[in-house]
């Protein structure tokens, strides 16, 4: 098997004004919370956001990981609707002394290029930041942080940046490259 350099950025806001928010898209653009936690909707969103720049960490997740991971207090799925239709999701999870990560954020392919990233990510990062109004018990969020790969859509970097983003770490690895998975088996070309 053969192996590609892969670089992975590490950005992060440590203010709630440090958010830049994008401008909401034309159109019936409707971000809502998945409050019920759903495996088989959480996979289907992981599997067709990722499929095409090779997201496979948890493909081989069994039901009750999903069941186990989304349960756990303040895991939050947040996701984009076009007209009805899942265009995208952005995943929080809270860490220790008040960081909320943002796991997993991303498009379908057919909703990139149309406006609804830079506000899907800017929703999901001032729900970050609030995180703890919905979550009694938890530390007020302190900073949110994220990280994006070479392996992420070309603009991903520039969302994370015009949203407010700084830069904290750079790791350049190798990795095994593997073949774009899709939403199903041959979905998109190799």
């Amino acid at each position: 098997m053969s192996s590609a350099p892969v670089t992975t950025w590490s950005l992060q806001q440590t203010s709630p004004a440090d958010l830049l928010p994008a401008a909401a898209p034309e159109g019936d653009v409707r971000i809502v919370r998945a409050e019920v936690p759903s495996p088989e909707f959480s996979r289907f969103l992981y599997a067709s956001v990722g499929g095409d720049i090779r997201w496979t960490d948890r493909l081989g997740w069994s039901y009750a990981r999903w069941r186990e991971y989304l349960e756990r207090p303040g895991v939050e799925t947040w996701v984009a609707y076009d007209r009805g239709t899942p265009a995208g999701y952005v995943e929080l999870e809270p860490q220790d002394e008040g960081e909320v990560e943002i796991v997993y954020f991303g498009l379908l392919s057919a909703f990139r290029g149309r406006r609804v990233g830079g506000h899907l990510l800017t929703h999901g990062a001032a729900r970050a930041w609030d995180l703890a109004e919905r979550w009694p018990g938890r530390t007020p969020t302190k900073r949110v942080w994220l990280h994006t790969c070479s392996k992420d859509g070309e603009h991903a970097m520039d969302n994370y940046l015009r949203r407010g983003f700084q830069l904290f770490d750079t790791k350049v690895e190798l990795e095994p490259e593997v073949a774009t998975p899709g939403p199903w088996p041959g979905a998109y070309p190799a």
